[in-house]
């Protein structure tokens, strides 16, 4: 079992930054990958980005390149998720998640998941 714990939400302005936060604890020690996925009122999860255990695979949706960032820190068991020029649409709750093995963008593949922290980006 892993349990996860998203953090860093909050409201910002247009073209402002967050860095949001997940912790996980649990079975931390076996190697999986996280990913960030977001949903907004009315509409379905949809994937934000991944990473693997080494951190060295990451994916991005792809309209979120160049804006967003994911890390991860194993000494520390945790995830980051850096939020660049935000915009009223980037408006969501945001999930973290953890499968074992490879990354994925797929949330069903993902075993894992966080309660989510809210981004509210006003125009």
């Amino acid at each position: 079992q892993v349990a996860l714990v998203e953090s860093g939400g909050g409201l910002v302005q247009a073209g402002g930054s967050l860095r949001l936060s997940c912790a996980a604890s649990g079975r931390a020690d076996s190697s999986y990958a996280m990913a960030w996925f977001r949903q907004a009122p009315g509409k379905e999860r949809e994937f934000v980005a991944t990473i693997s255990w080494g951190g060295t695979i990451t994916n991005y949706k792809d309209s979120l390149k160049g804006r967003f960032t994911i890390s991860r820190d194993n000494t520390k068991n945790m995830v980051y998720l850096q939020m660049n020029s935000l915009k009223p649409e980037d408006t969501a709750v945001y999930y973290c998640a953890a499968k074992y093995g490879r990354t994925s963008s797929g949330g069903h593949e993902y075993e894992y998941w966080g309660q989510g922290t809210q981004v509210t980006v006003s125009s």
